[in-house]
Protein backbone atom coordinates (compact mmCIF):
# COMPACT_ATOMS: atom_id res chain seq x y z
CA UNK A 1 0.00 0.00 0.00
CA UNK A 2 1.63 3.24 -1.09
CA UNK A 3 0.98 6.83 -0.10
CA UNK A 4 -1.09 7.84 -3.11
CA UNK A 5 -3.57 5.00 -2.71
CA UNK A 6 -3.90 5.81 0.99
CA UNK A 7 -4.60 9.47 0.25
CA UNK A 8 -7.20 8.60 -2.41
CA UNK A 9 -9.02 6.21 -0.09
CA UNK A 10 -9.00 8.73 2.79
CA UNK A 11 -10.31 11.51 0.53
CA UNK A 12 -13.00 9.17 -0.78
CA UNK A 13 -14.12 8.30 2.74
CA UNK A 14 -14.11 12.00 3.65
CA UNK A 15 -16.40 12.69 0.71
CA UNK A 16 -18.70 9.85 1.80
CA UNK A 17 -18.98 11.60 5.17
CA UNK A 18 -19.88 14.78 3.32
CA UNK A 19 -22.58 12.93 1.40
CA UNK A 20 -24.13 11.69 4.63
CA UNK A 21 -23.94 15.16 6.18
CA UNK A 22 -25.43 16.89 3.14
CA UNK A 23 -28.22 14.32 2.90
CA UNK A 24 -29.16 14.94 6.54
CA UNK A 25 -29.20 18.69 5.92
CA UNK A 26 -31.40 18.12 2.85
CA UNK A 27 -29.05 19.95 0.51
CA UNK A 28 -29.87 19.99 -3.22
CA UNK A 29 -29.69 16.59 -4.89
CA UNK A 30 -27.23 17.85 -7.52
CA UNK A 31 -24.60 18.53 -4.85
CA UNK A 32 -25.09 15.07 -3.36
CA UNK A 33 -24.80 13.42 -6.78
CA UNK A 34 -21.61 15.37 -7.52
CA UNK A 35 -20.09 14.33 -4.21
CA UNK A 36 -21.15 10.73 -4.82
CA UNK A 37 -19.41 10.67 -8.18
CA UNK A 38 -16.24 12.19 -6.74
CA UNK A 39 -16.22 9.78 -3.80
CA UNK A 40 -16.73 6.78 -6.09
CA UNK A 41 -13.88 7.87 -8.36
CA UNK A 42 -11.51 8.46 -5.43
CA UNK A 43 -12.30 5.14 -3.82
CA UNK A 44 -12.05 3.24 -7.10
CA UNK A 45 -8.72 4.89 -7.97
CA UNK A 46 -7.36 4.19 -4.49
CA UNK A 47 -8.34 0.54 -4.61
CA UNK A 48 -6.99 0.07 -8.13
CA UNK A 49 -3.64 1.63 -7.15
CA UNK A 50 -3.14 -0.87 -4.32
CA UNK A 51 -0.17 -3.15 -4.76
CA UNK A 52 -2.09 -6.32 -3.95
CA UNK A 53 -2.97 -6.97 -7.59
CA UNK A 54 0.52 -7.99 -8.71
Amino acid sequence: MNGVSTVLIVVGLFLVGGIISFARQQMPKGVIVLLSAAAAMCLAAGVLRLDVWS
